[in-house]
């Protein structure tokens, strides 16, 4: 793999996507393309592969270290909620296999100038696009006490949103928040027992929920979960990895919606809504990588993957 980076759960991928030749797979997170290579080879001779990324800088090192694969490849500059229109450019109806790997990525993580991580003193970005949206700087800037609060609560379950978002207003009157390190001291400083030394750092969740707001990420995990098992082919497999329980939750609930039958309310004494189940689960519960793989690998140990197969009749 790539230096740098280690996919997560690769054995559990490759288990529950089953991809095999002659089939048409697509990777909605391209990231440092490990998944990407795995099922390639998995799928070797004929096996075909999608690779979508909304971060430039990852789609570049993924085209390098997928160029050996020749034809069998075709990337995109895309969000992966913008599969289907991908797919109908391409002229493809649906797909063997789909896997996201939801979240932020080890090289955002590692690249200090991107903004993720409050490890290292930089700008406050956090886009996963740097082309295109709002930065956290400036949202940190212009947005409202109360929508301030409500992102620290809604996106990073911050017990303390209300007073971190009036600390924050209370800095830029005179100051800007610009760089992660400024951002980390204000939380550690605001939040009671912030600078007491502990396992979790106190501004690791206000971190997410920026992350998360600035992406968009909740949405589009919705949508592309929606667009997912639209494009499945019947008996095709779609595998999602997640790596918090807002995302986890968004996949768990979809997945069991799409797996019932009749959705009518209690209330309603025979069915009226005609829904069918379109997909069966393959994970009845969450699977968590192995103590092995967490000894090896810290960043995995948050991780959750669920799936699903479309079925045939659906």
């Amino acid at each position: 793999m790539a230096e740098g980076h280690v996919p997560v759960m690769p054995k559990e991928v490759l288990e529950y996507l089953q991809p095999s030749g002659g089939g048409i797979f697509l990777d909605g997170t391209l990231g440092g393309a490990g998944h990407a290579r795995l099922i390639l080879e998995a799928a070797a001779p004929a096996g075909r592969l999608i690779g979508l990324d909304r971060d430039p800088a990852a789609l570049g090192r993924a085209r390098k270290l997928l160029a050996d694969q020749g034809a069998r490849v075709v990337l995109f500059h895309r969000n992966f909620a913008e599969m289907a229109q991908v797919a109908a450019e391409l002229g493809i109806a649906g797909v063997d296999g789909i896997l996201l790997d939801l979240g932020v990525s080890s090289y955002q993580l590692d690249e200090a100038e991107r903004g993720f991580s409050f490890r290292s003193d930089a700008p406050l970005d956090m886009r996963m696009d740097p082309s295109v949206g709002s930065t956290a700087a400036e949202i940190l800037e212009s947005a409202e006490e109360r929508e301030l609060e409500r992102i620290f609560r809604d996106f990073g379950e911050e017990r303390f949103a209300r007073r971190i978002a009036r600390r924050v207003v209370e800095i830029r009157r005179t100051q800007p928040l610009r760089t992660t390190s400024e951002l980390a001291e204000l939380v550690r400083e605001t939040v009671p027992g912030g600078k007491v030394p502990g396992r979790i750092h106190p501004a690791t969740r206000v971190f997410q929920a920026l992350r998360i707001f600035v992406n968009d990420e909740l949405r589009h995990v919705e949508e592309g979960l929606r667009q997912a098992v639209d494009l499945l082919l019947p008996g095709g497999r779609l595998v999602v990895i997640s790596f918090h329980s807002l995302e986890d939750r968004i996949v768990k609930h979809y997945f069991r919606e799409e797996a019932r039958g009749c959705i009518c309310p209690p209330r309603v004494p025979r069915c009226v809504c005609g829904h069918l189940p379109r997909v069966e689960l393959l994970t009845r519960r969450g699977v968590r990588p192995a103590a092995e793989e967490v000894e090896a690998n810290s960043r995995s140990r948050s991780a959750v993957l669920r799936a699903v197969r479309r079925l045939p009749s659906s």
